[in-house]
């Protein structure tokens, strides 16, 4: 491809490259550049791109694209913006493969990956079609299953998923949308069908700082979308809504104005059985995962699925068959007379929607094993200590993925908001422990919920993942293999 079509609307400040310089692919790792490659010279927040130009042209990179003059003597174009550079040119090296199928964008702090799934399974049963997923569990080409690394992944990754998706037949995909890839360009020059906003609670501040950076960065895609589909329950709906550029569905559980609305809900332990009101047609809807939140996510789903063209009553119908979502409320079996329940909860707002759900469907005590996740927001780690102290009857503290913090650190920051209410606790460091003595110590009817990791099956210390799946480490521990 020549340099002018892949740099096709990338602001050029400055350049001496030649145009029509044939270009083989695009890099901005140095150490995987190839000949023929144009190296995008990045500037991270733990390195600088520009720091590794020299390496990129000896491996032999025909062009460099980067935000300063290189010392090097080279072809070069300066822009001002080397992310959303990548970004352009890398949807532009893939030709596109966004616009060749309908597109699905969800942001939100929870309930993402849930009715990611829900949309998948209704797109599916309705239409047939293959369907990619693009999210924080894993990726999927239809049904092959992608390991993952970032919700989003960087723009380049991402357009050549895209481009593997379009290849494969896909003609419908759903992707997570977080902050950090709308505020660092990762899904820039992509235009969404349909664009989901869940709901916007305190998480991820060590990158945003204030809240209201972290909802501009998330209301940032509803600017580049056809159809938006709004949450009118969540607090911030009404920014969200706000100077909105585009047509908009919205769906509610309180409002029966929402163009969605459900009432008549009815939670049990096995899911949840609502009615659902669309332009004056009522349609009756069970799904398997218990929960208000979980009502809301059957929602989200269903105003996304209408709002890509979807009929209401089918998609109802899909709904019901629809399975739950691993480490979402997920139960595994102990074959004792007490519950345990794997769940990612890891934000304030998400642990109090599962304590809640929980509590009036436990018969004995409500316990809540938890941590927070080093490298992270510090200050949502009191709170996540004072939901769980208030809404259970014992809590467990202990690690979740540590990373490079001190675990002992991260406790003693979590540890105040369990002091501030009269719950008895216990504090055990490391998880496999803390879960072979929540065993231990379980009494009938009791439900231990392990909050936090979820669908992950693995803890990081440092920058090294070890692997820790929780499914596996109750059912070893329950036949005895750790005892």
């Amino acid at each position: 491809m020549l340099l002018s079509e892949i740099l096709s609307g990338v602001r050029n400040k400055q350049s001496n490259a030649l145009p029509d310089t044939e270009i083989s692919g695009i890099s901005y790792d140095s150490r995987k550049t190839k000949p023929g490659d144009i190296f995008v010279a990045i500037s991270g927040f733990e390195t600088d791109g520009h720091k590794f130009i020299d390496s990129a042209l000896k491996n032999g990179a025909s062009v460099i694209l980067c935000e300063r003059k290189p010392e090097s003597d080279c072809s070069y174009v300066i822009t001002d913006n080397s992310r959303y550079a990548l970004a352009i040119a890398s949807r532009n090296f893939y030709d596109d493969p966004a616009s060749k199928m309908k597109t699905i964008g969800l942001t939100g702090t929870n309930g993402k990956t849930t009715t990611s799934y829900l949309i998948k399974h209704i797109i599916e049963e309705t239409t047939g079609e293959k369907t990619g997923l693009i999210g924080t569990i894993s990726n999927m080409i239809g049904d092959e299953v992608i390991p993952t690394e970032h919700t989003t992944p960087e723009s380049l990754e991402l357009n050549k998923l895209l481009f593997d998706m379009n290849e494969a037949g896909c003609r419908y995909v759903i992707m997570e949308v977080s902050s950090h890839s709308l505020k660092l360009d990762r899904v820039s020059g992509i235009r969404f069908d349909v664009a989901e906003f869940t709901n916007l609670t305190q998480d991820h501040l060590d990158f945003h700082h204030t809240m209201e950076d972290y909802a501009a960065s998330k209301k940032k895609l509803f600017s580049c979308c056809d159809t938006a589909c709004i949450n009118l329950d969540d607090d911030w709906s009404q920014y969200f809504l706000e100077g909105i550029p585009c047509f908009f569905n919205t769906y509610s559980i309180v409002d029966p104005k929402a163009g969605f609305y459900a009432d008549d809900i009815v939670c049990t332990e096995k899911g949840a059985v609502f009615t659902v009101h669309h332009n004056g047609e009522l349609r009756k809807v069970s799904i398997p995962i218990p929960g208000l939140f979980s009502v809301h996510n059957a929602l989200g789903a269903l105003a996304v699925c209408c709002s890509a063209g979807l009929g209401f009553t089918e998609c109802c119908e899909a709904l019901c068959s629809a399975k739950g979502v691993k480490g979402r409320l997920e139960i595994v079996e102990t074959g004792n007379d007490y519950t345990v329940i794997i769940d990612y909860a890891h934000t304030p707002d998400a642990l109090k929607n599962v304590l809640n759900t929980l509590k009036p469907l436990t018969k004995g005590r409500l316990i809540t094993l938890f941590g927070c996740g080093g490298d992270r927001d510090r200050t949502k780690r009191s709170i996540m200590g004072s939901v769980a102290a208030e809404l259970s009857d014992l809590c467990i503290v202990t690690s979740d993925n540590p990373r490079t913090e001190d675990p002992v650190a991260i406790i003693r920051d979590i540890m105040p908001g369990v002091y501030a209410h009269n719950t008895e606790y216990t504090v055990i460091n490391d998880r496999i422990e803390a879960i072979h003595w929540a065993i231990d110590n379980a009494l009938p009817g009791d439900v231990i919920l392990l909050a936090g990791k979820g669908h992950e099956d693995y803890q990081v210390i440092g920058h090294v993942k070890h692997h820790m799946d929780e499914r596996e480490i109750v059912s070893s521990y329950l036949k005895g293999n750790d005892r």
